[in-house]
């Protein structure tokens, strides 16, 4: 079922006692009263001790944890008929790169995440403040590993295509875009592990007309993504 708004609780809002009058407070604020949730002032200096966010901006929300998905949720089709649209995150370790990843992948349509239960980032304050509210909308299943993941979605027909500089293909010549399709990113420095590598069915590069010989993870997932997106339009 999808993650959206409404179906995660927000327990208490705390507000620092510092903040200048402006209009989304009082959103906020309305909000929250509508909703029945609690709000507190607090000063600053027990405020910034409660946050884990770099450059808080003097509102903070305590809400239940993001429900996971369940993996075979992902794998059918959509309500409207349209195919499975899915992002493997192979080893994203940084919270801001996820963050951003989320955010691209929520605004380019993609229908669902897979993270890898170990050695990568998961959601954290700081990666739900640098999605900019994408986590309430996308549905994101965790997975003991990805190539077994990815074997399963191999079974369901969807297509996996990793994101490499070596890749065999240019990322704007992909054949399969219109299929239901899962996009694979590598890890930040590393790329894509071994195994998950052997498991694309096709890996797809980039071109570079520069000097320096890759992008960022999260503008390299932007460019992906949105180029699946054209093609599926």
């Amino acid at each position: 079922m999808p993650v959206g708004p409404g179906t995660r609780r927000t327990r208490e809002v705390y507000l620092a006692g510092d903040l200048d009058p402006a209009p989304i407070l009082d959103d906020i604020i309305d909000l929250a009263d509508e909703r029945k949730v609690t709000i507190r002032e607090i000063a600053r200096s027990k405020f910034e001790s409660m946050t884990r966010t770099d450059g808080a901006q003097g509102v903070l929300a305590l809400a239940q944890p993001v429900r996971p998905t369940p993996l075979e949720d992902l794998l059918v089709a959509e309500r409207d008929g349209s195919h499975p649209f899915l992002l493997l995150l192979d080893g994203i370790t940084d919270p801001g790169n996820l963050g951003a990843i989320l955010r691209t992948a929520e605004c380019a349509g993609v229908t669902g995440v897979i993270l890898p239960r170990h050695r990568a980032a998961h959601i954290t304050p700081t990666v739900a403040k640098t999605a900019a509210g994408a986590i309430e909308h996308l549905r994101i299943a965790v997975v003991g590993g990805l190539p077994a993941a990815m074997q399963t979605l191999s079974q369901s027909g969807i297509w996996t295509v990793g994101l490499d500089a070596g890749g065999d293909r240019s990322i704007f010549d992909l054949p399969v875009a219109n299929d239901p399709i899962a996009l694979v990113l590598g890890a930040e420095g590393p790329g894509l592990s071994r195994l998950v590598r052997e498991r694309c069915d096709t890996v797809a590069s980039i071109p570079l007309r520069g000097v320096l010989d890759s992008l960022n993870v999260s503008n390299a997932a932007a460019v992906a993504v949105y180029e699946v997106a054209r093609r599926r339009a």
